[in-house]
């Protein structure tokens, strides 16, 4: 639907995950006959979730639990994990570190370069325990140290960045990154992101992508959109890339799963992504909130230390279980931040869809008062779905 932004400019009504619900059919499946499996890469993974490649969400040894688990971590290669033989002083300096002197420690401890030889032996830390190898990096990174991931022995390589797409102007003399050639000669599967429009994933299928990450600004720790201006609400966002998915797919007959990526919070967030035409979610505060990650109980996003222009900040979420509870449960909160597995499968159940492609399938509509609708109660005592 089109609406007149003025005389000049017509514009796209789109809607976020907190707009949108989802609608029972005439069909009910019992949660246990569910399944929930997707594959990335050839790698199959039960739980349709991935870790954030950040430095309070992963390190190794929440990359091996992860994967344990049936999930999935992704360890930034541009982090304090690459940047430090024991990144926990640092860690311990980000976690005390006051509101309004928390962006220039992070510059500062950022500034330390990246060592080749911690990512290699950060990927063989990882595999050796046992854990499914999945790193990421910037474009300019990739560029630079993909050679080395491959060689490591890297799964997954995730090149991420606030916006990627197949066509980059940049400075005459400098080299910039083939996304498509990429793909093609690393001998590692490629998962290129973000983008928020069907066009741009279309294209990053086209150079190769085994998965196209979706999400420009939505994160809790993210502030692109208020710095830059620029993002596409969620739901329509996954809606419009997964349809370039399909489209693909029925061309070329190759599948590329499309991972909705940030502003993801709660169960009900998953499945509501699930429902929009995602494969899997890429969440990051939730899984800072498990005791084992490495934040200390804080979460900041990629972009935060940035030397020149910070998009992004550190927010406290504090610890509220083991990772265990917080994908498979039991769950210990009445808020669907916990058991996300569970929050899931029995989406699922009651929405009548066995597997995630029928889940892709189940009736949306928008809804913008479903969260406040007869919460009264619960807002104003701070409980449940009113925290």
């Amino acid at each position: 639907m089109n609406i007149q932004l003025g005389r000049s400019r017509t514009v796209r009504r789109a809607y976020g995950i907190d707009e949108i619900a989802l609608v029972p059919g005439g069909r009910t499946v019992d949660p246990e006959v569910t399944d929930s499996r997707w594959s990335l890469g050839g790698i199959e993974r039960e739980i349709p979730i991935i870790a954030s490649a950040m430095d309070g969400v992963v390190d190794v040894a929440m990359a091996v639990e992860l994967s344990r688990l049936g999930a999935l971590g992704v360890l930034n290669i541009e982090g304090l994990q690459t940047r430090y033989a024991d990144p926990n002083p640092a860690l311990d300096r980000i976690a005390a570190v006051g509101k309004e002197a928390f962006v220039p420690l992070m510059q500062d401890l950022y500034s330390q370069p990246v060592q080749e030889e911690l990512i290699r032996q950060r990927i063989q830390e990882i595999k050796a325990q046992g854990g499914i190898a999945a790193v990421s990096a910037t474009p300019v990174a990739a560029l630079r140290f993909g050679k080395a991931v491959a060689e490591a022995g890297a799964d997954l390589f995730f090149v991420q960045a606030t916006v990627v797409s197949t066509e980059h102007i940049g400075p005459e003399g400098r080299e910039t990154l083939d996304l498509g050639r990429l793909c093609r000669e690393l001998g590692v599967p490629v998962i290129l992101g973000n983008c928020v429009t069907y066009e741009v994933a279309l294209q990053l299928m086209e150079a190769g992508a085994a998965a196209v990450m979706v999400g420009i600004g939505p994160g809790a720790a993210c502030t692109s959109r208020g710095v830059l201006g620029v993002g596409i609400p969620q739901a329509t966002a996954v809606a419009d890339c997964a349809a370039a998915r399909d489209e693909y797919a029925q061309r070329s007959g190759r599948y590329v799963p499309v991972v909705a990526d940030g502003g993801i919070v709660t169960g009900g967030d998953i499945c509501k992504c699930l429902a929009c035409g995602a494969d899997a979610v890429m969440i990051g505060s939730p899984i800072a909130r498990a005791k084992e990650a490495p934040g200390r109980g804080f979460h900041w996003g990629m972009a935060t230390p940035s030397p020149v222009l910070p998009r992004g900040t550190r927010i406290k979420v504090g610890t509220t279980g083991s990772l265990e509870q917080i994908l498979r449960g039991p769950a210990g909160l009445d808020d669907g931040t916990q058991n996300l597995l569970g929050c899931i499968r029995t989406s699922m159940g009651t929405l009548g869809a066995r597997t995630i492609k029928e889940m892709q399938q189940v009736e949306v509509v928008v809804a913008p008062s479903l969260l406040t609708e007869g919460k009264v109660y619960q807002k104003a005592q701070q409980l449940g779905m009113g925290k």
